[in-house]
Order: structure tokens, then sequence, then C-alpha cells
């Protein structure tokens, strides 16, 4: 008798050990399920508080005669900006590094390199998403959301005449960004940007 209601005891502790293991596990992937539905405004919040990240992107720019598309990784830190040109194969390699005021040319295919020192910062073109991040955030009587299918859209217009309007497309499932596209005073698409990886730092 004694043994029946020990082992009875056993099975019944093992039971309420698998129902508390059980319920802690579905309380934590809840919590982490809530984190990850996060709302767009929140989603919109998180792209415009990039500062660093690692990509890498396909760029296709259009010019009035021909288009180029190239394949690049850029990674941008606190102390320094970083872009490597990985297509098309005849520039494949080209490393461009800026670091405190220094702008560094690297050419690994030649092992040629060459350093341009009180260079103004190189993030401040169409390329760089920390560079559509600043012109958003600073200008805010010129900006717009919307939204298209499951895509949230952050616009910016400035005054110049080649990169007129961009608009950066956020998935709305994750938020993070998908593609950014520049066009011209005519509405003319200059540039298209895709992310094919991008992690934030």
């Amino acid at each position: 008798m004694k043994k029946k209601t020990i082992i009875a005891m056993i099975v019944g502790i093992g039971i309420i050990a698998i129902i508390v293991f059980l319920f802690f596990c579905y309380n934590s992937s809840e919590t982490g399920n809530t984190t990850i539905n996060k709302t767009e405004e929140e989603m919109i919040q998180d792209v415009l508080n990039i500062s660093f990240y690692r990509a890498q992107l396909k760029i296709k720019i259009a010019s009035n005669k021909n288009e180029n598309q190239y394949i690049v990784k850029q990674e941008v830190t606190k102390n320094m900006v970083r872009q490597e040109i990985l297509q098309p194969e005849n520039i494949a390699g080209v490393v461009t590094t800026y670091e405190e005021g220094k702008l560094t040319l690297y050419n690994s295919q030649l092992e040629l390199s060459q350093v341009y020192e009180d260079y103004a910062y190189m993030t401040n073109n169409a390329l760089w998403l920390n560079s559509f991040v600043e012109e958003f955030k600073n200008n805010t009587e010129k900006t717009k959301i919307s939204y298209e299918n499951n895509n949230i859209i952050l616009e910016v217009k400035n005054e110049r005449r080649y990169d007129y309007r961009k608009k950066l497309y956020i998935n709305k499932e994750n938020g993070k960004p998908l593609q950014l596209i520049v066009q011209d005073i005519n509405q003319k698409q200059t540039i298209c940007i895709e992310y094919t990886e991008l992690e934030i730092l």
C-alpha cells in the first residue's frame, strides 16, 4: 500500500511539473509574440531610430542613357561607415571606408588604395539608409506616411532636381525596410535600392 502511495505521489508531482513547465513555456512564447506584433507606429519609430546597421543591397541607378545594377554591402557604426561592391565583377572588391574625416578607397583586385583627408561625410547621399532617416526627421513639413498593400511608405520631398522624392517601403509584418525608391522632379525613378539583408546594430 505504501509503495502504491509513493508511486502515485511521484506520478502526481511529475504531472504537476509538466503542467507548470508547459504553462511557463506558453506564457514566454506569448510574451515573445507581443514584442514581434508591433503597431505600425512602433515600426515607423523603430526605422526612424536606426543609426547603425549592416546591409546587403541590390541597387539600380537609371540615367538618361542607361541603367546600371550593383550589389553592395554597407556597414554603418558609431565611428565608421563602409561600403563594398560585390557586383558587377569588373568593380567587385572596391571598398570605400570613411572614418574620422578620412575617406579610404581600396581596390582589392588591384591591391591599390587612396586616402583623402578632411573629406565631407559620405553618408549624406541617397544610397545610405541613415541619410534617408535624417532627411525624413529633419524635413517634417515635406514628409508623408501612407499605406499600400502590406507596406508602410515613408516619403520625403526636397528641392533637388535628381532626388526630388524618396520613398522608403517598410514591411508591415516584420517592420523591416524593403526598398528605397528615389525619383527626380519629373517623377522618373532614378534609384531603386532593395534591402536583401538588413541587420540593425
